[in-house]
C-alpha cells in the first residue's frame, strides 16, 4: 500500500496540468539546421507565392468569377491558411531552435492545422462536383451552381470543421501529460500529442475516429463517386478527340486529389503501424503531408490551366 501510495506520488510530481512540448524538426540533423533551413524556406516560399498569386489572379480578374475559379480560390486560401499554421514553429527550430510550445499554443496550432486540413477535403470534394455537373450535366450548370449556393457550401464546410475539430482539441484540456513532452514533428500533430498523454486517452481517439470519419471518410467516396459519374459520361461520347478534351479538365483536380490524400493516409499508417519506422521517415513524412499540397497545387494549377497559365506568365514576364 505504501509503495503504490509512493508510486502515485511520484507520478504526480512528474505530471503536470500546464505542461510543455518539444518540437522536433528533422532527428539526427539538429548540427545541420541552418542548412537544412534553405530548402524550407524556398517551399513556404513557392507556396506563400504561388497560392498569393492564384488568389490576386482570380480576385482581380473579372473572367475568372465562374464557380471553377471560386472553388480554386477557396483551395488556395485553405493552402495558404496550411502553410502559416507550421511555418512559425517550423522556421523557429530551424533558426533560432525555438522548440517549447506549451499545451495551449499547441492546441491553437492544431485548431488551424486540422482545420485547414479538413476545409481543404470538403474543397476537393466541392471541386469533385463541380466537375461532374460541368461534364454530366453541362445545360444546368449556371443554374446549379449559383453564387448563393456556392456562399451556402462554403459556409457548410466552415461549419462542419468547427464542429468536428473543436471537441477533439477540448478533450486534450482536461488530460495529464508529463512537464516536458518530446513530439514528433516541427508542430503539433493531434495523434503524435494523445501518445504522450498518461491518462485514459480511449475518448480521445474515439472522438478522433470520428471527426476522420465524418470528414476524410466521407469525403473520398464522395469524390470517388464524382469521377465514377464523370467516367460514365466520358465513355459515351463519340469522339475520341471530344473525350480527351473534356478529360483534361479534371486533370488538375485528380492531381490535387492525389497530392492532398495519399500524404495525408501515407503519415496516418505511419502513426498507426509504423512502430519500427526510423523517426527521420515519420518526420519526412509529416513534412511532405503539410507542404506537398500548398507547393504543388498552384504549380498544376498555372500549368495545366490556359486561362491560369496565360495571366501568370503576362504578370511574371511583362515589364
Amino acid at each position: 500500500m505504501l509503495q503504490i501510495q509512493g508510486n502515485m506520488k511520484i507520478v504526480s510530481n512528474l505530471t503536470s496540468k500546464s505542461p510543455a512540448f518539444l518540437l522536433t524538426a528533422i532527428p539526427g540533423f539538429h548540427s545541420a539546421h541552418a542548412w537544412t533551413s534553405i530548402p524550407f524556406c524556398g517551399l513556404y516560399a513557392i507556396a506563400l507565392s504561388g497560392n498569393s498569386m492564384i488568389l490576386f489572379i482570380i480576385i482581380t480578374q473579372h473572367s475568372f468569377h465562374k464557380p471553377m475559379f471560386y472553388f480554386l480560390s477557396m483551395l488556395s486560401a485553405t493552402d495558404l491558411g496550411l502553410t502559416v499554421s507550421t511555418m512559425s514553429t517550423t522556421l523557429g527550430i530551424l533558426w533560432f531552435d525555438a522548440r517549447e510550445i506549451t499545451l495551449d499554443a499547441c492546441i491553437i496550432q492544431m485548431f488551424f492545422l486540422h482545420g485547414f486540413t479538413a476545409m481543404e477535403s470538403g474543397v476537393l470534394v466541392a471541386m469533385a462536383f463541380d466537375r461532374s455537373v460541368a461534364i454530366c450535366n453541362p445545360l444546368r450548370y449556371t443554374t446549379i451552381l449559383t453564387n448563393s449556393r456556392i456562399i451556402q457550401m462554403d459556409l457548410l464546410m466552415i461549419l462542419r470543421t468547427g464542429i468536428i475539430i473543436l471537441p477533439v482539441l477540448l478533450l486534450l484540456k482536461p488530460l495529464s501529460f508529463y512537464k516536458m513532452n518530446v513530439l514528433s514533428h516541427s508542430y503539433c500533430y493531434h495523434p503524435d500529442v494523445i501518445k504522450l498523454a498518461h491518462s485514459d486517452t480511449r475518448t480521445n481517439s474515439i472522438c478522433g475516429l470520428v471527426g476522420l470519419i465524418l470528414t476524410t471518410g466521407i469525403d473520398t467516396p464522395c469524390i470517388i463517386l464524382s469521377y465514377i459519374l464523370i467516367i460514365h459520361s466520358i465513355l459515351n461520347i463519340a469522339s475520341p478527340e471530344e473525350r480527351y478534351k473534356v478529360f483534361s479538365t479534371c486533370v488538375s483536380h485528380m492531381g490535387a486529389v492525389a497530392v492532398f490524400y495519399i500524404p495525408m493516409m501515407s503519415l496516418s499508417l505511419v502513426h498507426r503501424c509504423g512502430r519500427s519506422v526510423p523517426k527521420v521517415f515519420h518526420s519526412m513524412m509529416a513534412n511532405l503531408y503539410l507542404l506537398l499540397p500548398p507547393v504543388l497545387n498552384p504549380i498544376i494549377y498555372s500549368v495545366k490551366a490556359k486561362q491560369i497559365r496565360k495571366v501568370v506568365l503576362s504578370l511574371l514576364f511583362t515589364k
